[in-house]
């Protein structure tokens, strides 16, 4: 019998209650989930520019990931650097990431995340895998990530990250 495998990415712009949840979703749902940090893309620079929270940080988020995947013995973590994948507009080419990801994740049964939006995309680049949308309402921890960076004051910020 074969391993059901599963896609989880993100900025993780801070990680946050949120992303921890979806985590926790797939890996009560597979053998094996891969989760992807991209690093250096379109709006986490913009966002560098006028934030300079060390939470924020390549290194502080890595840790971050690092920490959350270590509570799952059946969850592993990568890091994309995405800095030159650029549409001649300046954003993020997702089509030109899609094969960076099929270098960890050749095969998946599921790609998670909380956003309707993106199934197209996920249909095109991943056609064998099942859209599972994990809190589209943010009804279980209702916070994202532009929330968090808005946030004036530190402990505000600290009762919703991970």
């Amino acid at each position: 019998m074969s391993k059901i495998i599963g896609f989880y990415g993100g900025k993780f712009l801070p990680m946050h209650k949120g992303h921890l949840y979806c985590i926790d979703v797939a890996a009560q749902k597979c053998d094996l989930v891969i989760v992807i940090m991209f690093i250096n893309g379109d709006e986490e620079l913009k966002v560098l520019e006028t934030h300079s929270d060390k939470f924020l940080m390549v290194k502080s988020r890595i840790k971050q990931l690092e920490r959350v995947c270590s509570l799952y013995p059946n969850v592993e973590y990568h890091v994309i650097d995405v800095l030159k994948l650029k549409l001649p507009d300046g954003t993020e080419d997702w089509d030109a990431e899609t094969p960076l990801v099929r270098q960890y994740v050749p095969h998946m049964d599921y790609v998670f995340s909380s956003e309707p939006s993106y199934g197209e995309y996920f249909k095109r680049a991943y056609p064998e895998a099942t859209h599972v949308i994990v809190d589209a309402e943010r009804k279980t921890y209702p916070i994202t990530g532009t929330m968090i960076r808005a946030m004036k004051i530190m402990k505000d910020k600290e009762q919703w990250m991970v």
